[in-house]
């Protein structure tokens, strides 16, 4: 007779995946092993082998959840319609406010890519792709020249993601500064330079 799931599975693998998320931005993928796993989930390697069959597999989870948290962002603001610049600024919004909450699942994301095996690293990069295709589509809205001078839309879209994606390692969320007050700030330089403060 199959095993029945537990009534908290779901949430049992999610603090994993959360824990996993501090000990892989902590010590790296590779510094990090499932015994130091087990001991941060106050738990037993057993009982992560029954949710995961490999810490590869936990990584995928990791990064997967955080990049399909940003697709969601993506989608809910391409419902709610606006031009490009209105959708810009609420996609950093959203940004800003997943990257503040998920800083951890971010890192390891920037950092660790290349630990996954090549079928789920083009999973992951595919979904990060789509990000990238869709803001550099509000670029050119924004900025037809763009479209014209191809070879700087993606560069643009690029400069767009450096402001925002390394605030992990600067933005305190407790600071004078809000995400919200960085996100309007980037959006105001992406649009027309350094604003009159």
């Amino acid at each position: 007779m199959a095993r029945t799931q537990a009534a908290d599975y779901d949430l049992r693998k999610l603090a994993i995946v959360e824990a996993a998320a501090a000990l892989f931005a902590e010590k790296g993928f590779l510094g990090a092993s499932l015994v130091d796993l087990a001991v941060s989930c106050n738990s037993s390697k057993s009982l992560i082998y029954h949710y995961y069959p490999s810490k590869e597999d936990i990584l995928f989870d990791v990064m997967a959840s955080h990049v399909e948290a940003l697709n969601d962002a993506l989608d809910d603001v391409e419902g709610e319609g606006g031009d490009a610049a209105v959708k810009i600024r609420r996609l950093t919004h959203a940004f800003m406010r997943l990257y503040v909450g998920a800083a951890h699942r971010h890192k390891v994301l920037l950092n660790e890519l290349d630990q996954l095996p090549p079928d789920r690293r083009t999973q992951i990069v595919s979904r990060q792709r789509r990000l990238i295709l869709r803001v550099e589509a509000y670029l050119e809205d924004l900025q037809p020249k763009l479209r014209r001078a191809r070879r700087l839309a993606r560069p643009a879209t690029m400069l767009f993601f450096g402001m925002i994606n390394w605030t992990h390692t600067w933005f305190d969320p407790n600071g004078k500064a809000s995400a919200d007050e960085v996100a309007d700030l980037c959006v105001d330089v992406l649009l027309g330079g350094l604003p009159s403060i």
